[in-house]
């Protein structure tokens, strides 16, 4: 199994190759404020986080990461049109009440939008429910059930669904393999671990 700072390095190096030099950026879910740091390291970055978590966003302050606590579709609505270069939901999305209004909020004040997720479609994943009637417990999903947060799975097929009927532009798109690693091309919905998408409004 590969360590997850290792995952989260190669997740952190993928977004940093579309983040250009200085930009303005929103990292929603913003967790410990690692990304941000990682993004302001890299790319000289002015960042700003959000997350619902006081002691993540102390954690934040203490990186000297400035962020928000509260609930993020909240704190969207109170910035304007394109306030910011980018809008980050890393491994977030999963875990949002209301994604779809979430989304388009994001789309709304960030003139590009960044997606990851865990596949839910993955082989792996597919074979643990296939076998076993349960989810798997790995590295990724490292607690069952009833010690997780809320979370609503969903797969590259259904993530890329979702954006052809909200006609939201896919700029990019990188598929990564179980590894999250090496990059995925054959068949992403059934051997990519991790998905991450570069997205816009369409005009």
């Amino acid at each position: 199994m590969i360590p997850i700072d290792k995952k989260r390095q190669a997740d952190f190096q993928i977004i940093a190759r579309w983040v250009n030099e200085g930009e303005c950026v929103l990292d929603l879910g913003c967790g410990r404020g690692v990304l941000l740091e990682y993004l302001k390291q890299k790319k000289s970055t002015y960042g700003v986080g959000v997350d619902i978590d006081f002691d993540k966003i102390l954690s934040c302050v203490k990186r000297g990461v400035p962020a928000y606590q509260g609930d993020i579709l909240s704190i969207l609505k109170n910035f304007p049109d394109d306030s910011f270069d980018r809008v980050i939901f890393s491994r977030t999305v999963e875990q949002l009440d209301d994604p779809d209004a979430i989304l388009a909020e994001g789309l709304r004040v960030g003139r590009r939008v960044t997606v990851g997720f865990v596949n839910s479609a993955f082989w792996v994943n597919r074979l643990s429910a296939f076998f076993k009637g349960r989810r798997t417990i790995n590295e990724v999903y490292t607690k069952p059930w009833y010690e997780s947060q809320p979370s609503n799975p969903f797969s590259i097929n259904e993530f890329e669904d979702f954006c052809r009927v909200r006609k939201i532009d896919v700029e990019n798109r990188i598929y990564l393999s179980g590894d999250w690693n090496s990059e995925c091309s054959l068949s992403p919905n059934l051997f990519s671990g991790y998905a991450i998408y570069d997205l816009a409004t369409s005009v």
